[in-house]
């Protein structure tokens, strides 16, 4: 049997929740002060879940990244996983807050969503990279 000592963070209170575990189930949870501390303990002694934030490249935006986060929480364990998956991604400007990134994120199923919006740049370079007009130098 193990045992697991656990701060909840599912309310203010921040109860501190004991929980019993054998063979990957739970068998008692004591200390919490509430339903919502014994589903958040029994949950994260089992397979810990995490709101993932984190960004995305922007191709011809006014800014190179956009902030992002799922719309759920994901599984602990597969955060290194998916962070491969979205350091690989790009998506070209203009993005709105709200916008869905990319859908069922290592088939789970949350999605990643922009935080916030980004125009698109007033000029950009061949490659996409944004420039404002105010900063061009001409060389004479």
């Amino acid at each position: 049997m193990r045992e697991k000592t656990l701060t909840c963070v599912s309310c203010p209170i921040g109860c501190e929740i004991t929980v019993k575990t054998e063979h990957g189930k739970v068998i008692k949870t004591s200390g919490n002060r509430c339903p919502r501390g014994e589903t958040y303990a029994r949950q994260e002694a089992i397979d810990p879940m995490r709101v993932l934030p984190t960004s995305v490249r922007v191709i011809g935006g006014r800014c190179p990244l956009v902030s992002v986060k799922t719309d759920r929480p994901v599984p602990k364990r597969l955060i290194a996983e998916i962070m491969q998956h979205v350091r690989k991604m790009s998506i070209r400007a203009p993005v709105e807050i709200g916008q869905i990134i990319a859908s069922h994120l290592n088939g789970t199923d949350a999605n990643l969503v922009a935080t916030r919006t980004v125009p698109r740049a007033e000029c950009a370079d061949r490659r996409g990279i944004s420039c404002d007009l105010t900063e061009i130098v001409h060389e004479t």
